[in-house]
């Protein structure tokens, strides 16, 4: 057998041959409810030219992850996540589904977890080796063709993330941070902050501009809040009415329980930019309150993908409908910079052991929390004993 075939790493670093080199991980094995979430010993990863490998440090919970495995990014589904979240009815309703990803194969069994916070073990040959030892964040959204192209991929939705001791990555898509932050802290960061700040970003909010946030007590919508007012715009919230306090406490100058009438609250004609990663029944009565060239922008619809529009509120109006998936260049670097300038605040809402996943996306599922929930790999105190 040749040398490179019994080697994970092109370094000579792992020897597959050793038991060391596994690690814990939660393997996603399929469409379906908590008993596709597996916790189990995997292969740490092979490291291929321009790679770095990471021992996870926290890695953040989304609401993607728990719509990938249940198959919401399908055409076929057309309510919102909740109705897939709980008991029987998540595991048969998931079952029909097999396009788990924007409609595209989703590469079961594998690794979830977009939200990663780490530190650099090791770098594959050739690569910075002064990036040894660094605490980074991971940037999820990577624009595969280029900045001038839209087309992209996400860790954790098509390769392997961030639920396991390791993970390997792009080294173009870290960024090592310099703050006094906890790692579970960082954690909360990657996925939701770009979110938002790619959403204000692309609606282009500015200082003064009257801003609505729908769901702003989740994770996108509570770091929305904060990038909205960092920019000096007026912001109302949209919460539940448990969370209202909390929500204004973290920068909103106005709230609006969820149930209220948007309109009757805010008046026509009086919000620039809404924010809503939300959609469902209320899409409607929101963008009546947007003023004549008004900018909606959203990267979700967690209380339903198919909504009522009124064409004439749009065009006569002239109103601006701004999707966001891909994230723009600016994105990343910019957020790392307002992390290090003690600009925006981690809204961490409570940790679980990885192990604890299940627990943790079932409390998750009960949207009783502010912020984020975290997850905390096994530790590893001699990681010689994993890079041999």
């Amino acid at each position: 057998m040749k040398k490179e075939n019994t080697k994970t790493f092109v370094g000579d670093r792992f020897d597959i041959r050793s038991c060391r080199a596994t690690m814990k991980a939660v393997v996603t094995t399929g469409n379906g409810g908590y008993e596709k979430l597996d916790y189990r010993n995997v292969p740490i990863p092979k490291l291929v030219s321009n790679e770095v490998l990471l021992q996870v440090l926290a890695a953040g919970i989304n609401n993607t992850e728990i719509n990938t495995r249940l198959g919401w990014y399908s055409s076929k589904v057309t309510t919102g996540t909740e109705a897939l979240t709980t008991g029987e009815k998540e595991k048969q309703d998931a079952k029909t589904q097999r396009d788990g990803g924007w409609n595209e194969e989703t590469p079961f069994p594998f690794i979830q977890g977009t939200d990663c916070c780490g530190r650099v073990v090791a770098v594959a040959p050739g690569g910075n080796e002064n990036l040894m030892g660094s605490r980074v964040l991971v940037r999820p959204c990577i624009r595969i063709s280029g900045w001038d192209s839209l087309e992209n991929i996400w860790i954790a939705s098509d390769f392997d993330g961030a639920f396991a001791q390791f993970v390997k990555v792009p080294a173009t898509e870290i960024f090592p941070v310099d703050c006094e932050w906890s790692d579970a802290e960082l954690g909360t960061i990657p996925c939701a902050y770009g979110t938002a700040e790619n959403m204000l970003h692309r609606a282009k909010v500015a200082k003064g501009e009257y801003i609505l946030i729908a769901g702003a007590s989740g994770g996108v919508g509570s770091a929305a809040v904060q990038l909205a007012k960092r920019r000096g715009a007026i912001v109302t919230a949209i919460a539940g009415q448990a969370k209202l306090e909390k929500v204004k406490a973290i920068g909103a100058d106005q709230v609006i329980a969820r149930d209220e009438d948007i309109a009757e609250c805010l008046g026509k004609k009086s919000v620039d930019v809404v924010v809503d990663n939300v959609a469902g029944p209320c899409f409607g009565g929101i963008l009546k309150v947007l003023k004549r060239g008004g900018r909606y922008v959203s990267s979700g619809a967690i209380a339903g993908p198919l909504v009522e529009l009124d064409m004439r509120d749009f065009y006569l109006k002239d109103l601006k409908l701004i999707g966001c998936t891909a994230w723009d260049e600016p994105i990343f670097p910019n957020l790392v910079s307002y992390i290090e300038k003690g600009e925006i605040m981690p809204l961490l809402a409570k940790t679980f052991p990885l192990k604890k996943i299940v627990e943790a996306q079932r409390e998750f599922a009960e949207k009783k929390h502010v912020g984020k929930f975290v997850l905390i790999p096994p530790p590893i105190d001699d990681i010689n004993q994993y890079l041999l």
